[in-house]
């Protein structure tokens, strides 16, 4: 497809003067959309850029931003924030263009593109563009308290992760309990700390369960002060029990032990996010009250190294 936007590249070296730049991107977006257009991973890389990192910026008005995944291998990620006047196809195939052009000069690999809100028109213009959907997650929200009380399992006793005494035994249980999970499976150590460093962080709200073999399962939370049009929110960033002690009720006792936290300092909704297919865990949660608050969706595709 023939374009003819105006394509402005930013190498890993000027991100950290451009961050202020996408930083106002996505609060403009914001503003219309009612949320942030870039994950977390997204901001991560603006802070500490891996060496392929890069962003394009199309007509002063739209802004791609492309890592690697997992800092070194062939899987490449890549986040999208257009203002109102780019959201259309031409503005949008340009930068995925480049993005594509990127990860085959540098190998080729599996390119994903997650647009956060996505629309039909995005599934049209990704398609368009030789991308299909592979994944669909939903932001989904509860008021807060839920008034279902904390029952836990017999034999389970529960208290905050203590830093340089839980790492081992919590990435063991998170790896086993997302052994096929793209993301949220295959943690390492460096991968913990890293989430352990961000300003976000607060070990009260990382709960752990233990049984009499070890730790059973976890409830790792995150505290969102109140940003406009959101509320103050308490987020279950990541849940999870070893598969030993699935069925036992845990998970839903970790869960609702969570927001009674978050609850008790401030947070006056939940949220979370789940992948679409997850048929188990969207049962669970919508018998919390959750509903589904925001649809985003990964688009793919496989780029031939040039």
């Amino acid at each position: 497809m023939v374009t003819t936007e105006a394509l402005t590249r930013v190498d890993p070296s000027g991100f950290a003067a451009w961050r202020d730049s996408v930083a106002a991107f996505d609060a403009a977006a914001r503003a219309v959309d009612g949320h942030s257009s870039l994950g977390d991973a997204i901001w991560r890389d603006l802070a500490h850029p891996g060496a392929d990192s890069v962003g394009f910026v199309a007509n002063a008005s739209a802004y791609l931003h492309l890592t690697r995944a997992d800092g070194a291998g062939s899987a490449w990620t890549a986040g999208l924030v257009r203002l109102a006047e780019a959201r259309n196809r031409s503005v949008t195939t340009t930068l995925v263009d480049a993005a594509a052009a990127h990860v085959a000069g540098h190998g080729g690999g599996t390119l994903t593109c997650w647009v956060l809100g996505a629309t039909d028109a995005d599934d049209s213009t990704f398609a368009g563009a030789g991308f299909r959907t592979t994944r669909t997650l939903f932001e989904m929200r509860a008021p807060l308290p839920v008034s279902e009380p904390v029952r836990w399992p017999a034999g389970i006793d529960v208290r905050s992760f203590v830093a340089g005494r839980d790492e081992a035994g919590w990435i063991a249980v998170n790896n086993r309990a997302f052994a096929e999970h793209p993301d949220q499976g295959g943690w390492t150590e460096t991968t913990l700390q890293g989430r352990m460093a961000e300003p976000w962080f607060d070990p009260a709200l990382f709960l752990v369960a233990f049984d009499a073999v070890g730790m059973a399962g976890f409830d790792w939370l995150k505290q969102h002060p109140a940003c406009p049009p959101d509320p103050a929110l308490g987020e279950i960033y990541v849940i999870g029990v070893d598969p030993r002690t699935q069925g036992t009720g845990l998970g839903r006792a970790l869960a609702l032990a969570g927001l009674a936290a978050v609850h008790e300092r401030g947070a006056v909704e939940a949220m979370l996010f789940c992948a679409a297919a997850n048929t188990g865990a969207l049962s669970l949660y919508r018998s919390l009250g959750f509903s589904v608050h925001r649809t985003d969706r990964a688009y793919g595709d496989e780029i031939e190294g040039s």
